[in-house]
């Protein structure tokens, strides 16, 4: 994957498998952190459509395979990642080019705010609560020094406020916006805004992540998260909320990854700096 701070050179281009119904990147978070900084940077100043990265997992799976309107949304995402292992090992199982690993946003966050300050590159954080969300940024801003935080806001707000949100966002000029509103709604405020979000280079949904990055909900223990029990954990931890929901989705994404998958096909290729111009 070539890097460029010009818009006008070659795009980096990632290949896609078909998981469970939907065209997921092949693609690990090392180069996921670099990809996404590239893109973001390179539409400094051009006033291009901000980027919209988002990921799936087996709730995302089977919410798209009931509601077609919300699957047109995933799909009009410029990448998908894999946020999941059971979407890993499926691709292992029946995809001629495997996943080479779950591309977490809890994970990928810290990826990329590592690199992000020798780029000069600017966080925004929009989501979760406004306590939450601020001691999230506090957090950040402790683990790397050098990161430039230029705003956050909670993901709370009313219809009538969502114009002035953007023109918020727009006047701090970040180079990502990490988006943490829960699935699909993060994804449909995405979509609904990447051409107002002028002043943004790339939008990636972040589901909990400021809950996980404040210290308010700790991660599964890591050999949970590598057997893929981290759903698990969840549910250990929050089961009145979370029981009724992974009982009902975990057989479907289970389906929809065994009878959605395709098996040995070439991989696909998506433009991560598409419609640059």
């Amino acid at each position: 994957m070539a890097s460029s701070e010009n818009p006008d050179e070659a795009p980096l281009r990632v290949p896609v498998e078909t998981i469970g119904g939907l065209p997921i990147a092949v693609i690990d978070r090392a180069d996921s952190a670099r990809l996404m900084l590239d893109a973001a940077i390179a539409r400094r100043n051009t006033n291009a459509r901000a980027l919209v990265v988002t990921s799936a997992n087996g709730q995302v799976l089977s919410m798209c395979a009931q509601h077609p309107s919300i699957r047109r949304q995933f799909l009009a995402a410029d990448l998908i990642h894999a946020d999941g292992m059971p979407l890993v090992f499926a691709s292992r199982l029946l995809c001629k080019t495997p996943l080479p690993e779950r591309v977490a946003t809890t994970d990928l966050f810290h990826d990329v705010a590592r690199i992000a300050p020798e780029r000069g590159a600017r966080f925004y954080l929009l989501g979760a609560t406004g306590s939450v969300v601020e001691q999230a940024a506090r957090r950040a801003r402790a683990l790397y020094p050098e990161l430039e935080i230029v705003g956050l806001r909670s993901g709370y707000f009313r219809s009538d406020e969502e114009a002035r949100v953007v023109d918020d966002i727009n006047a701090a000029r970040p180079d990502i916006l990490w988006l943490g509103m829960g699935a699909p709604s993060e994804l449909s405020f995405a979509l609904r805004n990447r051409d107002e979000l002028h002043n943004v280079g790339l939008i990636k949904t972040s589901g909990g992540l400021f809950d996980f990055l404040s210290g308010k909900n700790p991660r599964a223990p890591q050999w949970m998260q590598a057997a893929s029990l981290e759903w698990a954990y969840r549910i250990y931890r929050e089961p009145r909320r979370l029981a009724g929901r992974y009982i009902m989705t975990n057989p479907h994404a289970a389906f929809l990854l065994l009878t959605q998958t395709q098996r040995w096909t070439p991989p696909v290729y998506v433009d991560a700096k598409r419609d640059l111009h």
